[in-house]
Parts: C-alpha cells; sequence; structure tokens
C-alpha cells in the first residue's frame, strides 16, 4: 500500500512566501514607474495583492508560534517527570 507523503518544511514554506513578496515587489515597482498611464484597476490589484502577502505572513507568523509553543509545553513536560 503506497501512502501519500505531503509534508511542508519551514524552508520551502519561507522560501515560497519570499518569492511572493519579491512578486509583489515587481509590481509594485513597475506601477510606480508608470504612475501616469496606470488605471485605478491596478491600483486596487495591487492593494489586493498586498492584503493577501499580509495574510499568507500572518498565517506563517501564527503557525511559528504554535509550533513554539508546543515544543516550550514538551520541554515542560520533560522537565517536570
Amino acid at each position: 500500500m503506497k501512502t501519500n507523503d505531503t509534508s511542508l518544511s519551514f524552508n520551502s514554506l519561507i522560501s515560497n512566501y519570499k518569492k511572493l513578496q519579491d512578486q509583489l515587489l515587481q509590481q509594485v515597482r513597475s506601477l510606480a514607474s508608470k504612475m501616469s498611464s496606470a488605471n485605478p484597476g491596478q491600483f486596487i490589484l495591487v492593494q489586493f495583492q498586498m492584503s493577501q502577502v499580509t495574510q499568507v505572513g500572518e498565517s506563517i507568523s501564527n503557525m511559528i508560534g504554535q509550533v513554539n509553543s508546543v515544543i516550550n509545553n514538551a520541554v515542560k513536560n520533560q522537565q517536570s517527570r
């Protein structure tokens, strides 16, 4: 029987998040270079993408905090024995 090995490493997560940030930065730079010819829809799209990047970053931060909490609790449990 074959199992589906789907794992997520912090390294790949942070790496992909950085790529997302870099793509957004390129879009902001592109939009800034053509401010006079940009349309309102382009600004709205970049603003939406900024909020998505922020949400992903907050999710990663929350996940790291939860992992840290689990590790701390495991250490406390080991010390109390």
